[in-house]
């Protein structure tokens, strides 16, 4: 009878952490797919094109929204979650490694 409220109360316990680690996941797969548009358009419009202006806004959103919900926001190019609020400093990291590979 232990093993299994004991059982029961870890399915329970475990099933929110569950649920957060998913809805992560979300929020990393969404950062992801805001990180490809943003290099697509690069390569398509350049570097500093309206449209390249464009898709940085939409990635800091999504990276905001992680953070908002989790205190972290998913760094692709590291592949690692990040906790402090510094995209702004990742992003002119890139463009400078960026500038570097197309000279």
């Amino acid at each position: 009878m232990a093993a299994i409220v004991a059982g029961a109360l870890w399915f329970f316990a475990a099933a929110p952490r569950a649920h957060a680690d998913d809805d992560r996941g979300k929020c990393q797969h969404a950062v992801e797919k805001a990180e490809a548009r943003l290099d697509r358009t690069i390569e398509k419009h350049g570097e500093h094109s309206h449209e390249a202006e464009e898709r940085r806004r939409d990635l800091n959103a999504e990276r905001e929204r992680c953070w908002n919900q989790y205190h972290q926001w998913w760094n692709g190019r590291e592949h690692r979650w990040e906790a402090e609020h510094d995209w702004d400093r990742d992003h002119r990291d890139h463009d400078e490694h960026h500038d570097n590979d197309q000279h």
